[in-house]
């Protein structure tokens, strides 16, 4: 086992939060710092922050990965590595789901979105990491941040099979998840 330092810090100025600094096992190896837009995402923002902060992240799995579009995480509710993964993200958490704050930033890799059901209002805990362009998702879900350093980690994240993308066997997962000033 091998731990990976994902720290999510936050854009400098006056909209700047605070970050995250999520600690990963599994295939993934090393650092990956991404910035978060507290000043076009505030209410998700504010959500992740929280989760964190609670330490529901801990031990959730990189449940859905598709080679070429993405990675996602955050099922706290049902993505807790040794629980059954066939209900990895069906879940949220304990705090309600936040209203869509769309904006007109594009799904370019590296770009950090919250996943949600088919109702753009349904984000709460679960985001995603973009591996390459994505821009049919465009104005559709909301973009929280952007990877500023450390992509080829994300590029190595173990991979899901099939069109969903779930990971089979033993996904990778967030070990800890600490907030950051």
């Amino acid at each position: 086992m091998f731990r990976v330092a994902l720290a999510l810090a936050c854009l400098a100025g006056p909209a700047a939060a605070s970050g995250l600094e999520i600690d990963i096992a599994g295939e993934a190896n090393g650092t990956v710092t991404i910035d978060l837009f507290e000043d076009i995402a505030p209410k998700h923002v504010e959500q992740i922050t929280a989760i964190a902060a609670a330490g529901d992240y801990d031990g959730v799995v990189f449940h859905r990965v598709i080679d070429g579009f993405m990675a996602q995480t955050g099922d706290v509710e049902n993505g807790v590595l040794g629980s059954d993964m066939r209900r990895a993200g069906t879940g949220g958490s304990q705090f309600p789901d936040i209203p869509a704050e769309f904006s007109d930033r594009s799904f370019d890799r590296g770009i950090v979105g919250m996943a949600r059901s088919q109702n753009p209002n349904s984000a709460n805990s679960q985001f995603f990491i973009m591996f390459e362009p994505g821009p049919f998702l465009d104005g559709n879900y909301t973009v929280v941040g952007e990877v500023t350093s450390g992509m080829e980690v994300v590029d190595s994240i173990k991979k899901g099979t099939g069109s969903n993308g779930a990971v089979v066997g033993k996904p990778d997962h967030m070990v800890s998840v600490r907030v950051t000033p």
